[in-house]
């Protein structure tokens, strides 16, 4: 990706203080550790491989069982009670570090296609909804086999999704990570979270360019020797010159210093959001907050503890059996496909997943649909309508669409711990704290996002009225689900 560099040299950004020179100090060290880290992902990726393996294979544990004393429970609060809702904190704080340095499948998927065909990449894998898709179908099978509560079910879906890296590594690319660039299933939430991180690697273009004039005129010269550096070696395949933000870079540190021109800096945390996003046109990521993380991902975490649910599903069961149609209701479907725990008295009929699907689509589309219709009215109070200002808008959700997934998680957490014995008595008052938190944030990158198009401060006013009635339909679903039902 990269091109041969002379001898490297500390990068000297502008506006360059002691906070930012720190900053890239650290940048640096993870380029020069590089086999530290890599020593670092092969003990992340032998922890994973336990956690993912052994527990499917023992026995459930019983009603006695503890994290202390039962691997299986430890690994469930490992993978759901801490691992995946503080991954999801670590975007918002540090960008995608936890994918440059840490995730396992992002280490196996680079290794296998350091030893595989190293095919291009297909155009069928360029396609820019694979983001939203993915997520989509990983969300919805997980709650369909009972992902978080059971490890044959996790190794399915976690061990499933690496299994498909390494294989995609294996085919395409030559040591790179074609599978965390175009098809892994968080990808996009974690593209759309890393916006928010207050740290980014910079490119002064400025630096880059007088390095390249520098390197040309030695060598036209043939006065100073050149010393060739390697090219970067960026996994997911970045155009470093031209990176502005954090949604495709890895955070590994591997192009620290690239040219003189590259450094991990402070930012504000607003920026990637309110001025990048401004030229951007990508309309999947508009799907994904709205009727993904603003969707399904609600649906999957409501169904469950609805009472909507239950009505719905006894209404429809009374009218098969006086219709005397009774195949929905068997319950012999594999427990890869549905819920099948005879024993632990854990099973989900076909009429149960159907209406699972049915309950998560139209939750998806309700509060997709509400919420789609007051960004519009949002952008069309602001002026003369344009596409484009709709997908921008859009981006000021990300705060309120994050932390609701945090918050359904967390309650994943809170189960966990509540069967350990631990109750905290203030969590409630801490999820509300949080929701108002994110909204704030929200309604701030509404209120940056309109001003940047040049709107009046009583314009901009008048255009943010439909953001927070956004806010408060999207506060309401997690209202539903932790004080209302």
């Amino acid at each position: 990706m990269g091109c041969a560099v002379h001898a490297r040299a500390p990068i000297t950004l502008t506006g360059g203080g002691k906070a930012q020179r720190a900053l890239a100090a650290v940048g640096e060290w993870l380029r020069t550790h590089a086999r530290l880290i890599r020593a670092l992902q092969w003990v992340v990726v032998l922890v994973y491989a336990v956690l993912l393996v052994v527990p499917a294979v023992l026995p459930l544990p019983d009603r006695t069982a503890h994290a202390w004393n039962n691997l299986t429970i430890a690994a469930e609060f490992a993978f759901w009670g801490i691992w995946w809702p503080f991954v999801l904190v670590s975007m918002v704080l540090f960008g995608r570090l936890w994918c440059g340095v840490l995730c396992p499948e992002g280490a196996l998927t680079e290794w296998a296609a350091k030893h595989g065909r190293g095919h291009g990449v297909p155009r069928w894998m360029r396609w820019g909804g694979w983001p939203f898709v993915a997520f989509v179908c990983t969300t919805v099978y997980g709650q369909m086999v009972s992902v978080y509560q059971y490890p044959k079910a996790a190794l399915v879906v976690l061990g499933g999704s690496t299994v498909a890296a390494m294989v995609i590594g294996y085919l395409y690319t030559r040591g790179k990570r074609a599978w965390c660039r175009f098809l892994c299933p968080v990808n996009g939430v974690f593209s759309l979270l890393s916006k928010l991180a207050p740290m980014h690697y910079r490119v002064d273009d400025a630096a880059w360019r007088l390095s390249l004039e520098d390197e040309a005129h030695a060598s036209a010269q043939r006065t100073i020797p050149i010393h060739a550096a390697p090219a970067v070696d960026c996994g997911p395949m970045v155009a470093l010159r031209h990176m502005e933000g954090n949604s495709g870079c890895h955070m590994c540190g591997r192009c620290s210093s690239h040219h003189d021109a590259i450094a991990l800096q402070w930012r504000s945390p607003d920026d990637e959001v309110v001025r990048v996003a401004a030229t951007e046109a990508d309309h999947w990521q508009t799907w994904l907050i709205v009727f993904g993380l603003l969707g399904v991902a609600i649906g999957a975490f409501h169904w469950s503890a609805s009472p909507w649910f239950v009505a719905a599903k006894q209404w429809i069961a009374t009218w098969l059996i006086d219709h005397d149609v009774m195949w929905p209701l068997a319950d012999n479907a594999p427990w890869w496909v549905l819920t099948h725990y005879p024993d632990q008295n854990d099973v989900f009929t076909w009429l149960d997943g159907g209406l699972l699907l049915g309950y998560v689509a139209a939750t998806a589309l309700v509060w997709g649909s509400v919420t789609l219709t007051l960004l519009a009215l949002s952008v069309r109070l602001a002026g003369p309508w344009r596409t484009q200002r709709l997908h921008h808008l859009a981006q000021s959700l990300i705060p309120i669409a994050g932390i609701g997934v945090f918050l359904g998680l967390s309650a994943v957490t809170l189960t966990l711990l509540r069967g350990e014995g631990i109750v905290l008595s203030w969590i409630g008052p801490l999820r509300l704290a949080l929701l108002a938190a994110a909204s704030l944030w929200s309604l701030w990158l509404g209120w940056r996002i309109l001003r940047s198009w040049g709107l009046a401060a009583p314009r901009t006013v008048l255009a943010l009225v439909p953001m927070v009635a956004v806010l408060a339909w999207v506060c309401s679903a997690w209202g539903w689900l932790f004080w209302w039902w």
